[in-house]
């Protein structure tokens, strides 16, 4: 029977993988992860996240992690890491959580807080709010980057050709899910690591490293924008496989800290 050469596992003992897109991005930024994770012999989920309130969108998440056999890996990019925290805690097949120019929310915390937590955030600014009905009477904003400032504050290592298309598909977030407060931390409990993108203008590096931090994060820094998983798919495969690999066998390996060193990407202390 052959072995993987990351994890040293069997084919049939690696865990699922399972994606989070985050605002104003789709399943479909996760391709170029998704192709070097198969080729690993990664099975892989790219969930669709509906980006209309923290809640829902943590229960819609936890009922794909419910259909899931076997161990799983779960990996949140940019507020998709909030909904992760809150799904997947005390789900009995997470093994690890991975987060991505993330949010790591504590509870009571809601994504927008923590986005301006810190200075160097310029997303805010390149926002259209857009009032939509909310199917029962009412109304909520619709977020959008405006597309002419997409590629600069949210894929500026991204092609051109490509962060145009990028902006012509983005999926809008409601204000309302920005500002819902988080009713659990899943890293309290389940091993994380954290890719922090240092040249990110809508989550600031400063922010993810305080949040890594305090969750006890294993992390890993990369020169890359918000938009890494496009732009650095290997950077991002690189840490997912660690976590597999540092987890394999275990679904409640408390207490991970520390560094992981990948070829083209810093590391920095936990502490």
């Amino acid at each position: 029977m052959t072995t993987d050469d990351h994890t040293g596992a069997t084919p049939e003992e690696k865990p699922t993988v399972v994606l989070v897109h985050g605002a104003f991005a789709e399943s479909a930024s996760w391709n170029g992860v998704i192709e070097q994770l198969r080729i690993d012999g990664y099975p892989v989920i790219a969930a669709a996240n509906p980006l209309r309130g923290l809640g829902d969108d943590a229960l819609q998440l936890r009922s794909l992690l419910d259909r899931v056999r076997g161990p799983v890996v779960v990996v949140g990019h940019s507020y998709g890491g909030s909904v992760v925290s809150v799904a997947a805690d005390g789900h009995p097949g997470v093994r690890a959580l991975v987060y991505v120019g993330s949010f790591l929310l504590e509870e009571g915390e809601s994504t927008g807080e923590l986005a301006g937590k810190f200075p160097g955030n310029e997303l805010g600014p390149a926002l259209d709010p857009v009032p939509v009905s909310d199917g029962h009477g009412g109304t909520v904003t619709d977020l959008y980057i405006q597309p002419d400032r997409f590629r600069a504050v949210f894929a500026a290592d991204v092609a051109p050709e490509i962060a145009e298309l990028m902006a012509a598909t983005q999926r809008p977030i409601t204000s309302e899910a920005l500002a819902e407060e988080a009713t659990a931390a899943a890293w309290r409990t389940i091993p994380s690591w954290t890719l922090v993108t240092r040249e990110d203008l809508a989550v600031p590096a400063e922010a993810q490293t305080f949040m890594a931090r305090r969750a006890r994060s294993r992390i890993v820094e990369v020169d890359a924008s918000h938009a890494v998983a496009v732009s650095r798919p290997g950077a991002v495969v690189d840490l997912i496989v660690e976590a597999a690999r540092a987890t394999a066998g275990s679904t409640a390996a408390l207490g991970v800290e520390g560094t992981v060193t990948r070829p083209s990407v810093r590391t920095s202390p936990t502490r």
